[in-house]
């Protein structure tokens, strides 16, 4: 099948809207700068996302800005190192990959007093003066212009792989997993904290994530209207790629990306809290977080039940895992509710599902353990095979289950699972992804010629022995419920455990089918088919074309919409899986 797979899909700016890069985004904060003050020198505030490339933005300030004084609020003003790691050092942990939820505030990484010498140095300055960094807005100055220096945490995955550091540390060479850690458990729960207090209040935005010299401005009200418009009508955002040990050929062949790369192994199509949006003007785009749709219209994009019980969060992950002419993924576990919450401070887990977008005859899904095995021999294996000189075998303890093109394996949390070989899995999950604990790893490394880590302690605690060859066939297997059939259209109940939050439809059509958000946000693929439209029976939005395995979202606020084939479709047959929160809908489940 030929796909035509959107890798840049972009969201409209508003009518009028203007992107300004380069040396006329400089000027045109000069122009506004200048424009909102009289009879005493300019204040700009540029508050940066940790990741932003601080000493590039400040060189490129001050080489088209020559007439203002450009003060880095970092070195002004932030507590010395040593002190924020003392502080953030219990949520941290020694463990290469695991911490603990961080509840800070930007505002105790600072020095209120040297906060408040700044900012009488910058009244008595007879010169215009631009404050920046990750905290510039704290300083207790009422700036003119009051700009958001954003970034997405995928850009600032690939930067720390290529020597870029955490904020304000000397970690060039550090494992990438801990730089990861560091981000997610502290510095993004903090940085997302403070900048959500901005967007209704900044004049612009700017986005780092390509060269700062070319750096895209909007004003900040094309930003929160094109953000209110986006949670309105269906959107994607835009996906990123990945190699892994594991990794396979059929995102290469069916996706049309780089065919020199080895492999690709993850597809992160819909998790919003690593992808981005691309915001779009006249053929110019700038790139933002696209968590910044879910912090800035968490109750139009979610709804208001969903909202109310996960906040400002995107519960529902799609993803791709590719293992055609791959390997196994690891044997693993996921936390039970409680483990997680205790013990990372996070309140909900990463409960799963794969959906089979595609198989090779011999594709299998290995999917709880044997009935009559005994744990502690398991236990015995796994801790023996951590030598390297002991392989576990995983065939005499786990099911090894044949898996076809479009099956959908139930995993809730303290499920042993792995997607084996020669599979295209779409994962529908919960968000809280990097809550894997491997029990074994098939004897490999990873890319980095480093071994994955193992988490034999973390994954014992949470297996649910109970989950055997019988509980697994009667709970987890070929659960598919037809909820209704009429002429072209069949829906489906297929997927996720009662004991899992997420509601899966499938609906097969030839022609059209209608939907309604009913309240909450739906996430769906279009797994089967070339090309089908998302339209509004009212005209509330433009006809929106999705093309085969991509994710797209429609928003709570959306309400009706209709799916249907389009003037170019030659697909005979089309099916999409849609997954909501259950118990959040607007009718009955």
């Amino acid at each position: 099948m030929h796909t035509t797979y959107d890798k840049q899909p972009s969201v409209e700016l508003p009518p009028g809207s203007v992107v300004w890069s380069g040396a006329e985004a400089w000027s045109e904060l000069d122009a506004a700068a200048r424009a909102a003050t009289t009879g005493r020198p300019a204040v700009i505030a540029i508050d940066t996302y940790p990741g932003v490339d601080l000493p590039a933005l400040i060189a490129e300030l001050r080489a088209n800005l020559p007439g203002y004084d450009v003060i880095d609020v970092e070195e002004a003003a932030a507590r010395p190192i040593e002190e924020i790691d003392a502080l953030i050092g219990r949520n941290l942990t020694d463990d290469r990959v695991f911490g603990v939820m961080g509840h800070f505030t930007l505002d105790e990484f600072y020095d209120a007093d040297r906060l408040a010498a700044l900012a009488a140095s910058v009244a008595d300055t007879a010169r215009p003066v631009i404050l920046v960094g990750w905290g510039a807005a704290l300083t207790p100055v009422t700036p003119d212009v009051l700009v958001l220096a954003d970034l997405a945490r995928w850009e600032i995955q690939l930067r720390q792989r290529r020597g870029a550091t955490n904020w304000r540390t000397d970690n060039a060479g550090e494992d990438n997993l801990r730089k990861y850690k560091r981000g997610f458990f502290v510095e993004w729960r903090v940085a997302d904290l403070h900048k959500r207090d901005l967007f209704d209040r900044i004049d612009f935005l700017l986005d780092t994530n390509t060269s700062i010299r070319n750096a895209g401005l909007i004003t900040g009200d094309a930003f929160r209207t094109a953000l209110a418009n986006a949670a309105a009508a269906p959107l994607r955002v835009v996906p990123f790629f990945d190699p892994g040990v594991w990794g396979g050929q059929w995102m290469k062949d069916r996706l049309d990306l780089d065919r020199s790369a080895a492999n690709y192994a993850w597809c992160f199509d819909c998790v919003p809290e690593e992808n981005s949006l691309l915001l779009e003007a006249d053929g110019r785009v700038v790139e933002i977080p696209a968590m910044d749709l879910v912090l800035s219209q968490p109750r139009e994009l979610l709804g208001a039940k969903t909202f109310a019980r996960f906040g400002a969060e995107f519960p529902i992950r799609f993803d791709f895992l590719d293992t055609m002419g791959g390997g196994n993924l690891s044997l693993q576990v996921h936390p039970l509710t409680d483990y997680i919450q205790t013990t990372f401070g996070m309140h909900y887990t990463q409960d799963e599902s794969y959906y089979l977008l595609d198989a090779d005859d011999d594709a299998v899904v290995y999917l709880g353990l044997k009935t009559g095995i005994d744990p502690d021999e398991v236990v015995a294996a796994l801790q023996a095979a951590t030598d390297g000189a002991h392989p576990f075998d995983a065939e005499k303890y786990v099911n090894r289950i044949p898996a076809r093109k479009h099956d959908h394996f139930s995993i809730p949390a303290g499920t042993v699972h792995a997607s084996g070989a020669n599979s295209m899995v779409l994962e529908i999950s919960a968000t809280p992804f990097i809550f894997t604990f491997k029990l074994w790893d098939w004897g490999r490394v990873g890319i980095d010629g480093i071994p994955r880590p193992i988490h034999l302690d973390h994954g014992i605690r949470n297996i649910q022995w109970d989950r055997d060859t019988t509980w697994v066939e009667s709970n987890l297997l070929g659960h598919v419920e037809v909820i209704s059939e009429r002429e072209g259209v069949r829906e489906e109940r297929t997927g996720l455990h009662e004991l899992e939050f997420i509601e899966v439809r499938r609906h097969w059509f030839t022609d059209e089918v209608h939907h309604d958000s009913e309240g909450t946000v739906n996430v769906l693929n279009l797994v089967e088919g070339d090309e089908v439209e998302i339209a509004s029976p009212t005209g509330a939005f433009a006809p929106y074309r999705i093309h085969y395995a991509e994710t797209f979202i429609v928003p709570a606020a959306v309400g009706p919409y209709i799916i249907r084939r389009t003037a170019q479709s030659k697909s005979e047959q089309f099916a999409t899986v849609k997954a909501y929160v259950r118990g959040t809908r607007d009718v009955d489940d």
